[in-house]
């Protein structure tokens, strides 16, 4: 099938720079789009095409409305409305202008992170849990400032285990509020990124927004806040417990981890595996779940972790051969967390 239809306003930025996100269209939904001198024309199955100038409509709407994206924000967006049939290019602009994240727009980068803001508003405590760079964090703290601005929790309350990565708190300078900054700082990076530095000191000092290590929240009910756990799989069985249950009235409530980067000391079972196990079953809960396919960092990076996880995978297979198996060679010993 072939349909011609109008050219749009700046189709150049569609496209891509370099026709990047063209491709990311032809590809993902499987069609052929040619620029002709009046028109474009799209061909492939009735289904594909129709997706395709779907997306074409959405950018036009989008440029009369005045919404101008960034074509980081752009291409992100188109990756998710190719992976994802139910997703448009309109629907995801307006969700995040919707969404308020303050000084920046945050838009899901792949269907993974799409899923994972959808599980935070409609659910009460939900979990992400993947390798580092896959936005589990910052994407929390960005629903949390949302929250925050549309007058939906009075404030926010960020949490992380203080465990050493081979370091000593004890072995370090300043009071201990100074010593465990530096373990909460990719929280405050969070935040000043998505606000006006001025706003978040002054919600730092009133305690709108507090950040603290998770052994401050024992023995409070909090109510009226939008509450994060970040590094969950660092956290004991008990210290996860006594969290999950601080939980008040009107309150949302995010766990962020990665299982593949525990430092707990004497191989003590994290708190994070246990609530996967535990808590699977609980209605209310959402669990999200991410790969290095959703890693926004730098493009090494998602290599990085799908080396690892093929290391990881490989140990696993050979610590579970049959003890005969293993007979008359040498097998390499599992790695230390």
């Amino acid at each position: 099938m072939k349909k011609n239809i109008e050219i749009v306003p700046n189709i150049e930025r569609l496209f891509g720079t370099r026709d990047e996100n063209l491709q990311i269209l032809e590809q993902g939904l499987n069609v052929n789009i040619e620029l002709k001198p009046d028109t474009v024309q799209i061909e492939g199955a009735a289904r594909d095409v129709a997706r395709a100038e779907q997306v074409f409509t959405d950018f036009a709407h989008l440029g009369r409305s005045g919404q101008a994206l960034a074509q980081g924000d752009l291409r992100s967006m188109l990756r998710v409305v190719t992976e994802d049939a139910s997703a448009t290019l309109r629907g995801l602009a307006e969700a995040g202008k919707q969404r308020s994240f303050g000084k920046r727009q945050v838009q899901p980068k792949s269907i993974n992170q799409r899923r994972y803001l959808d599980a935070i508003e409609k659910h009460d405590m939900v979990f992400g849990i993947g390798p580092a760079g896959t936005g589990k964090t910052y994407l929390a703290v960005a629903m949390a400032v949302s929250a925050l601005n549309n007058k939906q929790v009075n404030r926010i309350i960020l949490a992380r285990p203080a465990v050493e990565a081979g370091e000593r708190l004890g072995f370090l300078p300043g009071t201990l509020q100074e010593k465990v900054d530096p373990y909460l700082r990719p929280l405050y990076d969070a935040l000043y990124d998505l606000m006006d530095g001025e706003r978040v000191d002054r919600y730092l000092e009133k305690n709108v927004i507090e950040i603290a290590p998770i052994a401050f929240m024992r023995g409070r009910t909090l109510n009226d806040s939008f509450i994060i756990l970040d590094e969950a799989q660092n956290t004991t069985s008990e210290q996860m417990k006594m969290f999950v249950t601080r939980m008040g009235f009107n309150s949302k409530t995010v766990i962020t981890g990665d299982i593949t980067q525990i430092d707990l000391p004497d191989r003590r079972r994290s708190g994070l595996l246990e609530a996967m196990d535990i808590l699977r079953n609980v209605d209310g809960l959402s669990f999200n779940f991410f790969t290095e396919e959703d890693v926004v960092r730098h493009h090494l990076v998602q290599r990085i972790v799908r080396a690892y996880d093929e290391r990881s995978r490989s140990q696993q297979m050979s610590l579970e051969l049959p003890q005969e198996a293993g007979e008359g060679r040498e097998q390499e010993p599992p790695l230390q967390q």
